[in-house]
């Protein structure tokens, strides 16, 4: 067995990756939302077929799971059912409020950090139906591969829902944006293509990149909702590194953060930065680059208008396109204005 520069590379950021003779099976570590190391497959073509890798069925239909909190119930949730409407109807959710969904990435569940602090922020600054969408049934496998190929049916499903909300409470796509993390990212998206792009915003956070390429049918896109954002603070490593939706934004460059070592605390580290964003009156002020290369370079030439990274509302409607840059704190608060 021996090292490639890519094990270099990964060592340096918290990562380990290693290339094996033609014959065996490509390997890396990965770490979880936790920060817990995993040892997968990366390979889409050889994916393991043994008895003590028995991967069991995922079915979106029975095996995801939404929880509803509101102000009135901000720590009990109120599970909704896509196949029951009057698990809708009988709940705390307002038609009148915005709906916030979060999804959250691989190995996660439902006490995932997504779920829990970006909740608390809406919940703090207003009232919100905010709809945590549990896929652990699926995500919670060492099979990276079988994760990631389920992103599809976790956007589908979480669509249904919205379908459902829709004709129950006559709720308009204008009052629903979806967040994702990581897988959860992807999967945000999938749930926008299922609504015809017509949400009013789609923010992915930190999408995840292995076994991901733009143009995928299951990828996030720009077109997947009026509006979508993506915020990169582990580009090129484990999250996607080109900009993939409406306006990106790449704090401290995107690839790693003030304050981390690890690649694992700067793909966590965009949780706690779009929490902040919510609710903080100090924003994510940033600088609209050139283009892209400008971010890959490090040097940002101001071409537009300053845009807020985050926040709520989103920036829909405010004319924010294309990519940014901006510096953060390296502990909370993040935001430097």
């Amino acid at each position: 067995m021996k090292l490639t520069t890519t094990v270099a590379i990964l060592l340096s950021l918290g990562a380990v990756a290693y290339s094996l003779p033609i014959e065996s099976k490509p390997w890396a570590l990965i770490p979880d939302g936790a920060g817990r190391f995993h040892m997968i497959n990366i390979d889409p073509a050889n994916v393991p077929h043994g008895e003590d890798e028995f991967e069991p069925l995922f079915n979106p239909e029975q095996d995801v799971v939404f929880r509803l909190f509101t102000r009135r119930n901000p720590v009990h949730a109120h599970v909704l059912d896509w196949s029951n409407p009057a698990s809708i109807s009988n709940s705390n959710f307002a038609a009148s409020n915005p709906t916030r969904f979060l999804i959250h990435g691989w190995i996660e569940g439902e006490d995932a950090t997504l779920h829990w602090v970006i909740k608390d922020h809406y919940l703090r600054v207003g009232d919100f139906n905010v709809i945590a969408v549990d896929w652990g049934a699926g995500a919670q496998t060492i099979n990276y591969i079988a994760a990631r190929n389920r992103v599809g049916g976790v956007g589908m499903i979480t669509s249904r829902l919205i379908d459902v909300i829709r004709s129950t409470t006559g709720q308009s796509r204008d009052l629903i944006n979806v967040i994702g993390f990581s897988l959860g990212g992807h999967a945000a998206g999938n749930t926008g293509k299922g609504q015809g792009g017509q949400l009013n915003s789609v923010i992915a956070l930190d999408p995840a990149g292995p076994l991901f390429s733009q143009g995928q049918a299951d990828a996030l896109s720009a077109s997947d909702a009026l509006y979508t954002e993506a915020i990169y603070t582990n580009a090129g490593l484990l999250a996607f590194d080109a900009p993939l939706c409406h306006a990106n934004f790449y704090p401290n460059g995107g690839r790693s953060q003030p304050g981390c070592i690890t690649s694992t605390c700067a793909h966590n580290r965009v949780n706690e930065l779009f929490a902040e964003s919510v609710s903080s009156s100090t924003h994510f002020v940033s600088m609209r680059c050139a283009n892209y290369d400008e971010i890959l370079s490090g040097r940002c030439t101001s071409s537009g208008p300053y845009a807020n990274m985050g926040g709520e509302p989103s920036n829909r409607g405010r004319g924010v396109n294309g990519v940014y840059h901006l510096m953060t704190n390296s502990a909370s608060p993040f935001a430097r204005g």
